[in-house]
């Protein structure tokens, strides 16, 4: 395991064109291989671009730059979560200010050196999973391979689509002392960091535009073209139509799930969980609005252990039963191949030159870091003699682990760490311990050298593989750290490679040779059913946060300032408002403001406004792939603006924030209007929002109806908490009175917020809602909303009216009967597109 050496205080260098000594006081570490600088202090000559901007650059260059691309992760919501961290699915990504810079001479020497293990170790896996020539030849202990939780054993003999496990691979590369790249470590079954690098390209490329193309950097949208090629390369032939390509994540919750919903957008392919798949007939199938489709090619996100719960993994929820059989039977390609995380072990490396020569008749181009796998003899017994020289860390682990420096440990921890490797040494590796080379990276005040993992990335071309001319780069958030990931709050950075400034060959040919076709214009398809049912309740959720967050402003309006006889009335009618809403318990002895306080920062009452936009996001992160860049901008924005700031709870601040909240709900009404495409996806957004609003809207009629029963000073702040003030008063020129209101919050269609608005828009959508031929065709949400409107309409409010006291108990009535009308299309609705409990295949 690299670590970088212990520093001495350099001694300053005269500053000169090409030099960065003088830079906000970088100095690099004497005796440590330096990214920018000779050792003489001159810049190295790719940099040199770059460096001069470097040297005209102050603190507060940097500082703007570093601001601006705050701004841009927070905007665009890059995140990377980690399970056990305090700020949970909301950890934002870390960018330096600085990219990595690498010349395109050594990034092609690296580019060759990673075809290279590509294909050694893709073949490596064919044997180990069928012949295994390399067990019985002795190349390999069978120990290192069987005792390998990554070996998969239902695996063995099965021919992978292509031939190939390994489509794309990542390996992390370190540079020692002597400016030579080796290979820390390989992740082969699902690599991380593909979107992440894309993502710290979009946003450095926007904050050093000039920079950026007088450095001429090799783009990467060749690398995702070329991927998007592979993908569909590896659908088969012999069926008609669209080849069924989607990416399967474990979920919100994961890790690098940002990187699954970004890349799935990007390469425009569908993001799906294990709950969205199923199997039939040796097929795989994804589960849409439309039924069941099949699947061709799935770029998988999921460990390979979870990915089926019927051979693998039973206890996985992640995956789809009979998978590994659909993949057996040749029915899908799978990339990466299910077993392919065998080849992630560090306990291989050893033996990595030797496999190359005999495998492919070739010498290792790209050197592993100086590895002993414990389960030799003569290995054990060098790094138990020599505990000091090494760093420790399981052979064979899934998960995060940090490995253990047994220079670092006291004697009785280094004797209790000795005895723990004796007693089960085929588990454990140990790792010479290097001087990493270090990068520039931006502290807040000022440059230093900092330790560098260049994480380099691969795909599938032809009979081999070509590499990202980029990656994702890290470097420690401390001076001297050994260290180097994200999970310990590792820091990364765009990554350079230097050009010519030649436009890509691959990408230009591509863009000329691609067909033109023009598609029918029908809604998109192929929504699965879960990302409907999340789009769904994220319209419930919206609604139903927006007429809170109205119902609160309306009580804090009328608690501010002189209060007088009337405003105390109202504000017992919006409490009892708030009752029906279940804003607040129906008999309690907490104050108003106590009330309030909570619904604004209590984040486990179920009510509030915290709570209420976790709902939001948990379900917009859900279908994240669905919605566009500016939309999740504003769900950022909405969570930013709804913090109150530190202190006492000032109600004119709360205010405020309600009002700033308003028009950010409000924007998002008019994003989901004006921009999303009109699919399935949108219409059960649209068909959620309305169900909600307008059972929001019945359940407050019927409260103020039997509010008026005694007092109508409730119609006004009920107006105003639907909205609908200026309507009526433009209707009517008089003060608020039951019968008008009534008619305009429920039966007046040209009303936006009206209960018919509400029915004639469902009755409308459910009419285009998709159809099974081998179900109801949907037949009984369209009769229900038939039944609905018709209900309505038969509210005879003139009658009532001349029947005078009846108005007041028909009306809540007819209000309470519609409500569970609703709710009745709600299940319905849940029922018959959200399940699959029968549903046919198709292609």
């Amino acid at each position: 395991m690299p670590h970088p050496a212990p520093s001495s205080s350099a001694q300053s260098q005269s500053q000169s064109p090409e030099r960065t000594s003088g830079v906000i006081g970088y100095q690099q570490e004497p005796g440590i291989y330096d990214e920018m600088l000779l050792p003489n202090g001159e810049l190295r000559p790719h940099w040199k671009t770059f460096g001069s901007f470097l040297n005209q650059c102050t603190k507060s260059d940097f500082s703007v730059r570093a601001d601006s691309i705050q701004r841009l992760l927070r905007d665009h919501g890059v995140t990377y979560n980690i399970h056990d961290d305090a700020l949970g699915t909301s950890r934002p990504w870390s960018l330096d200010t600085l990219p990595f810079i690498l010349a395109l001479e050594e990034f092609q020497q690296v580019q060759r050196g990673l075809d290279q293990r590509g294909r050694l170790l893709n073949t490596i896996l064919l044997d180990l999973y069928g012949p295994q020539k390399l067990l019985r030849d002795g190349l390999l202990p069978p120990s290192l391979v069987y005792a390998n939780p990554g070996y998969l054993r239902p695996v063995r003999g099965i021919n992978p689509p292509g031939g190939r496990f390994v489509f794309t691979m990542g390996s992390d590369l370190v540079r020692g002392t002597d400016g030579r790249w080796r290979v820390l470590a390989d992740r082969a079954q699902a690599p991380s960091g593909h979107g992440y690098a894309l993502e710290n390209r979009i946003i450095l490329a926007n904050v050093y535009a000039e920079e950026f193309n007088a450095s001429k950097v090799k783009r990467l949208a060749a690398y995702f073209e070329m991927k998007r090629d592979m993908l569909r390369s590896l659908a088969p032939k012999r069926r008609s139509g669209d080849a069924g390509i989607l990416m399967l994540t474990p979920g919100p919750y994961n890790e690098t799930y940002f990187e699954h919903a970004f890349k799935a957008r990007y390469l425009g392919f569908p993001l799906v969980e294990g709950a969205d798949l199923t199997v039939r007939d040796r097929h795989l199938h994804l589960k849409t609005l439309e039924g069941l489709r099949r699947v061709d090619v799935m770029v998988r996100h999921v460990d390979d252990v979870f990915c089926d719960p019927l051979e693998l993994n039973s206890g996985s929820l992640l995956g789809a039963p009979g998978l590994l059989e659909a993949w057996r039977n040749g029915s899908i390609a799978i990339a990466n191949g299910l077993g392919a995380g065998l080849v992630e072990t560090p306990a291989l490396h050893p033996f990595m030159p030797g496999l190359c020569r005999h495998l492919l008749g070739e010498e290792l181009l790209l050197p592993c870091v100086p590895t002993w796998w414990c389960g030799q003899k003569r290995e054990l017994d060098i790094v138990v003699s020599q505990p000091d020289r090494w760093v420790v860390k399981p052979a064979f682990v899934r998960g995060a682990r940090d490995p253990v420096f047994l220079a670092d440990l006291d004697a009785e921890q280094k004797a209790r760490m000795l005895d723990t490797i004796r007693a089960t040494p085929h588990e454990w590796v140990a790792q010479e311990v290097l001087s990493l080379s270090t990068a520039p990276t931006w502290t807040g005040s000022k440059i230093e050298p900092r330790s560098l993992v260049w994480r380099a990335f691969i795909i599938a071309q032809g009979d081999g593989f070509i590499a990202m001319p980029g990656g994702l780069s890290r470097v420690s958030p401390e001076p001297h750290r050994w260290l180097v990931t994200m999970r310990s709050g590792g820091i990364s950075k765009d990554t350079w490679v230097i050009g010519d400034g030649s436009f890509d060959t691959y990408y230009e040919s591509r863009r000329q040779q691609q067909p033109i076709v023009i598609r029918p214009a029908r809604p998109p398809s192929g929504v699965p059913s879960r990302v409907a049912d999340h789009l769904y309740w994220l319209g419930r959720y919206a609604e139903r946060l927006e007429i809170t967050v109205r119902l609160l402003r309306a009580v804090m309006q009328r608690l501010a300032g002189e209060r007088t006889q009337t405003q105390g009335r109202e504000v017992q009618g919006c409490l009892a408002l708030m009752v029906r809403m279940g804003l607040v318990p129906k008999e309690g002895t907490t104050s108003m403001i106590d009330n309030l306080q909570a619904l604004l920062l209590d984040h486990k009452r179920g009510s509030s406004v915290p709570f209420l936009l976790s709902r939001l996001r948990y379900n917009a992160a859900a279908a994240r792939d669905r919605l566009s860049d500016d939309t999740w901008r504003l769900f950022n924005r909405i969570e930013r603006d709804a913090r109150l700031p530190a202190g006492p709870f000032v109600v004119s601040t709360a205010q405020g924030v309600l009002d700033t909240l308003i028009l950010d709900l409000a924007a998002f009404s008019g994003m989901q209007q004006e921009n999303m495409t009109r699919g399935h996806g949108w219409r059960f957004l649209e068909i959620g929002k309305r169900i909600e609003r307008a059972s929001i809207a019945l359940n407050l009629v019927t409260t103020a109806t039997k509010q008026c029963a005694l007092d109508d000073t409730l119609l006004s702040p009920l107006l105003e908490i639907c909205d609908s003030t200026m309507t009526y008063r433009r209707l009517h020129f008089a003060q608020p009175s039951l019968i008008p209101v009534l008619d305009l919050l429920l039966l007046n269609d040209i009303n936006p917020r009206s209960v018919a608005h509400q029915f004639s828009i469902l009755s409308r959508q459910t009419t285009q809602l998709p159809m099974d031929p081998t179900a109801d065709r949907g037949e009984s949400a369209r009769h229900q909303c038939d039944s609905l409107q018709s209900d309505l309409s038969a509210l005879n409010l003139d009658a009532l009216a001349k029947a005078g006291d009846d108005i007041f108990g028909h009306v809540p009535t007819a209000c309470e009967n519609l409500s569970h009308g609703l709710e009745k299309l709600s299940n319905l609705i849940t029922e018959h597109f959200f399940s699959h409990a029968s549903r046919r295949a198709e292609g």
